[in-house]
């Protein structure tokens, strides 16, 4: 202690005036970091991170699909659902987690965000629209690069990484620049709001060379994929903030006919406009149904913030709908969302009384034979087979004529 003392002692009094100016011009420079904001800095702290590598689309055959996550949403009490869900990811070899649902009666008036008087909405549609918060808060919460989210009634086709690399594929050709360029092939994805009322269908298997994504095998550019819905519309011309581009692929051998399709819309945009077995992929129109859907970390946070802390005043897919067109009571802002028809997740329903079909709403009386509308190889319906690695007696559900 002495030592340290006599040290300081010997310091000249210049040197010590020049010490406690830097101390001080240092604390300043740290406090004002947040751009010129005193005591504001939201950057965290700083670290030395590697150089980003290039996204690698063939992850989308990874046992995550090429998210970091995998969420499913259900019930506890739907102990049937659990035990066909966990059996369904086991033989598809998928990692998972489920998010507890949640019983909308649980839910108090003062949790639910409103900034007028409030009109409480069934507690079956609160109960699911706080499930999918919580999934979305637990994408922000873990800072997940991106999740998908299903619901635990959710079934897909054996052939579900091909189909999710073909769809990463149609992603790149909307929302990616050019190759070596600013631009984008659908005009009216950088332009929404002063592009044309359509564009020509970009085709699969023809799609423009665009920069490799840096973010996610399915581009840096998307705030939602939904993909497992009830049904959509493609983009109307007069809506001006949805951009109007298309991928369509002709020929695919995973969609069935006309006749085996189904949508909650009727006429159906995709049987009036293309031949059987086309599927298209673009952005979300009068979406119905969040059966499945992805959200990258800015997604979601704008997700979080839209649908978690602004007025609750419809069902989730609905929100989710006004997210994603950007209208809405209140309006929730253009945000980057696409989707796919048909859809590439459907809803399975099991052998037995139609009212376990959901606990939302009302499907009737009477008894039901298991079924997976639109799937032509649906792994629930092949589950026997699969397990036996009979991979040569799996059975299409909607066959050609």
């Amino acid at each position: 202690m002495s030592l340290l003392v006599s040290s300081v002692r010997r310091l000249s009094y210049p040197v010590l005036i020049a010490a406690s100016t830097l101390l001080v011009v240092s604390v300043y420079l740290l406090s004002t970091r947040g751009q010129g904001v005193p005591y504001l800095n939201t950057a965290g702290r700083t670290t030395i991170t590697p150089q980003p590598e290039l996204a690698d689309i063939d992850d989308t055959r990874n046992n995550t699909l090429g998210f970091e996550k995998i969420f499913v949403i259900g019930l506890p009490s739907r102990t049937d659902r659990r035990d066909g869900m966990i059996l369904q990811t086991a033989i598809s070899n998928f990692e998972f987690e489920f998010i507890d649902g949640v019983d909308g009666k649980d839910i108090p008036d003062k949790a639910i965000p409103t900034s007028h008087e409030l009109k409480r909405l069934d507690n079956p549609t609160l109960g699911a629209w706080r499930a999918h918060i919580n999934a979305i808060q637990e994408v922000v919460r873990r800072n997940l690069s991106s999740a998908l989210i299903m619901e635990d009634d959710a079934d897909w086709d054996v052939r579900i990484r091909e189909q999710m690399h073909d769809f990463a594929l149609s992603a790149h050709a909307l929302t990616q620049p050019l190759k070596g360029s600013s631009k984008f092939s659908d005009p009216t994805f950088s332009e929404a709001g002063n592009g044309p009322e359509a564009v020509p269908d970009l085709t699969f298997g023809k799609l423009p060379a665009t920069a490799a994504p840096m973010n996610s095998p399915y581009g840096d550019n998307w705030d939602v994929l939904w993909l497992g819905h009830c049904g959509m519309r493609f983009p109307f011309p007069d809506k001006k903030i949805v951009p109007k581009g298309r991928v369509a692929r002709p020929n695919d051998v995973t969609v069935p006919q006309h006749k085996h399709l189904w949508s909650i819309y009727e006429p159906s945009d995709l049987r009036q406009q293309y031949p059987s077995h086309t599927r298209v992929v673009h952005h979300v129109q009068d979406g119905v149904c969040s059966l499945a859907y992805a959200v990258t970390q800015k997604g979601a946070r704008k997700l979080l913030y839209e649908l978690g802390l602004k007025d609750m005043t419809s069902a989730f897919d609905i929100e989710l709908r006004w997210f994603c067109e950007g209208t809405g009571e209140p309006n929730r802002g253009r945000h980057t969302c696409l989707t796919v028809e048909p859809s590439l997740f459907q809803i399975h329903l099991p052998a037995g009384p139609k009212k376990s079909n959901s606990d939302i709403s009302d499907h009737g009386e009477g008894l039901q034979e298991k079924m997976t509308k639109v799937l032509r190889y649906s792994v629930r319906m092949n589950a026997e087979a699969l397990m036996d690695g009979r991979l040569d007696q799996l059975v299409d559900q909607w066959p050609d004529s």
